[in-house]
């Protein structure tokens, strides 16, 4: 097998091209981000002349733009998302991510395809078989350890792409596994719009009726940080790192795109056989901390193996830092005790009774290692506010204020040469990447006055690369004497040989083509399909039976599905998080034995579901059916969008 590739791509969530502006400022070698629709993220869609826009700016920097088509489609969406795909190329997009492989039977230009986490891929067979029919990059489940990350990147060939998240929400089921949202709501989470029943209070009993729970969001994980993972990431194979974000605002993403380019660059030094898969260098204007914007806790997940701690049990909402402990309460304020600095308008949080209760701090004033909080909130209404409460904080308002301000600076580094010619003189620039372009000038040649300022002269005029995208790393001067070199036409050779090198990059950068799938067409893994293939259009069901599939079931949001099914397929555990696994049990004197994977039963006010618990697997299903009036509703389509061409 060939080298792995040497690039590392950081991946960055947009929701708005403003926002994945920002993510290519603050150091993202490529962002994913939603078109007019079909994307997981419903409500996070932009117009291909938006696209296009960002897609300009993005290739300035030879940094790619990744557009989400990634969910199911009904019959009679297929020719508007045809259609979509085509505006995509046409705008310039590097690649679709995809769910539905009912596209790769279409008439799709030749754009570059990259198989969605919504794919499901968590063995080997199935990523090698999505390779092997045209997908360049493979999104994997997030519940992969990064042994099983190596035995998948093992299994494809060596040009395909391993992508793998790193930081963000995390969704407790499979990704593209979980139907409880359709069975309730009649919004599917494969169609981007999931109700996030995950995030949930629930009372958990066991098989016997016994509360083992009581109102705790026992489905809520916590948000993902691969932080210290990133190295052993990389030796498993993995080369695209992607943030999950696409609902986040721009000071999340200038936060963590930040934070992960740091690190990731930290590598990059140490490892000089790899390098950034995009072009320049970011300088940032701001201190990155990932827990200063929306998390729930932070966790590896599974990657180094299972842990018990990867719940966000008593609370869905972001917490933030631990400030300190209330030492004394008045009538309109409370008293702290901090090391921290606080600010007016900081959003401040407490928990009282498996609550958080948030308030705003509207004066703050400091006395020694005490603050005197003055909330926006009456003090009356804040319940459980008393002494030794601990004090956390979710919006750091100076923090928040330097976010939205400029925050980074992203510059390509030149090699510059001026010289004389036979007319006059002549500026070459060659940026990092190879690509040079050369400005000339007539100039009737005159001695300089004053030789030995002569070069130092031109130097600081030639340095001067002000708000374009590049930066001066070294100038050579080629001259057989000092001439006289005025700023004007220093500065009409700067300005053209820039402009000739940023024509140049651009005529440089090419899009990847689609990767052609292989023949005679790879055989799918299994020969029959549940439900849980999300199979919902006949180009879908056409494609399996291409590759060899016998039996294929209707996708769940088909409604064919009437009694009791999984919901929710997941590595996390319930039982284990409570420290009530059978294989916790095993060699433990006097519970060995005792303990079984008996169901139990989550309860959310009339809601009920059962758990049952595959120990072979290591997973959990939540099992439950379809609320009778959805299932008897028309299944769901969307009335096409009309989308916007680029003028």
């Amino acid at each position: 097998m060939s080298p792995l590739n040497p690039t590392l791509e950081l991946l960055a969530p947009a929701k708005t091209a403003a926002i994945g502006r920002e993510a290519i400022l603050h150091g993202a070698d490529a962002v994913y981000i939603g078109g007019p629709s079909f994307g997981a993220r419903e409500k996070a869609g932009n117009s291909i002349a938006d696209l296009a826009s960002l897609v300009e700016f993005a290739h300035r920097f030879h940094a790619k733009i990744f557009v989400t088509v990634n969910t199911i489609l009904h019959d009679a969406e297929l020719e508007s998302a045809r259609k979509l795909a085509w505006d995509c190329y046409d705008a310039g997009v590097d690649a679709l991510i995809v769910q539905d492989m009912g596209l790769l039977q279409l008439d799709l230009p030749p754009i570059d395809l990259h198989a969605s986490t919504q794919c499901d891929i968590r063995t080997p067979e199935k990523a090698r078989f999505l390779a092997d029919v045209g997908f360049s990059q493979l999104v994997l489940a997030r519940e992969l350890t990064i042994q099983e990350i190596a035995k998948v990147r093992a299994a494809v060939p060596a040009d395909t792409i391993i992508e793998h998240f790193i930081h963000g929400a995390l969704c407790v089921a499979y990704s593209g596994q979980c139907n409880i949202s359709h069975a309730h709501t009649g919004r599917s989470a494969n169609r981007g719009d999931c109700s996030q029943a995950c995030r949930l209070p629930y009372t958990l009993e066991d098989n016997k009726g016994q509360i083992v729970a009581f109102e705790k969001h026992l489905l809520s994980v916590k948000d993902n940080n691969q932080s210290d993972n990133l190295r052993a990431l990389i030796d498993a194979g993995v080369r695209s790192f992607k943030i999950e974000g696409r609902y986040k605002e721009a000071a999340y993403v200038k936060n963590i795109t930040g934070h992960y380019r740091q690190l990731l660059d930290a590598i990059l030094n140490e490892r000089p056989e790899l390098h950034a898969a995009s072009s320049g260098k970011t300088k940032l204007l701001f201190t990155p901390n990932p827990d200063k914007t929306f998390h729930r806790g932070a966790t590896d997940y599974f990657s180094q193996g299972r842990k018990a701690d990867i719940g966000a049990f008593d609370t869905p909402t972001f917490v933030g830092l631990e400030l300190g402990c209330v030492t004394k309460v008045g009538d309109k304020w409370f008293e702290m005790e901090s090391n921290e600095d606080l600010a007016n308008s900081d959003g401040l949080n407490y928990l009282y009774k498996r609550e958080v209760i948030g308030l705003q701090a509207n004066v703050v004033e400091r006395k020694g290692d005490v603050w005197r909080v003055f909330p926006n909130e009456p003090m009356h209404t804040l319940q459980g506010l008393r002494p030794n409460i601990v004090i956390s904080r979710n919006r750091d308002h100076a923090w928040e204020q330097a976010l939205n301000k400029k925050s980074a600076e992203r510059r390509i580094s030149l090699y510059a040469t001026f010289s004389e010619t036979t007319e006059g003189f002549a500026l070459t620039l060659q940026d990092e990447d190879g690509i040079s372009a050369t400005a000339t000038a007539a100039f009737d040649k005159q001695p300089a006055k004053n030789q030995s300022d002569a070069e130092s002269g031109v130097r600081e005029q030639l340095a001067r690369f002000g708000n374009t995208d590049f930066e001066l790393h070294e100038l050579t001067v080629n001259w057989k004497q000092p001439w006289f070199i005025p700023s004007s036409l220093a500065n009409k050779l700067r300005r053209d040989a820039v402009e000739q090198l940023e024509a140049a990059r651009l005529a440089a950068y090419t899009c990847l083509p689609r990767k052609a799938a292989i023949e005679p067409p790879a055989k799918y893994p299994e020969e029959s399909l549940s439900f849980l293939a999300n199979v919902y259009n006949k180009a879908a069901n056409d494609f399996y039976k291409k590759h060899g599939v016998q039996l294929i079931a209707a996708a769940y949001e088909s409604h064919k599905e009437e009694g009791d099914v999984s919901l929710m397929i997941t590595r996390h555990c319930i039982r284990y998080s409570l420290s009530l696994c059978p294989k916790q049990a095993k060699g433990v004197i006097g519970v060995q034995g005792q303990v079984r994977a008996e169901p139990m039963t989550l309860i959310n006010g009339n809601e009920r579901l059962r758990l049952e618990f595959d120990c072979k697997a290591c997973e959990m299903h939540v099992m439950g059916k379809m609320k009778k009036h959805i299932l008897k509703s028309a299944p769901p389509t969307v009335v096409p969008l009309v989308f916007q061409r680029r003028n």
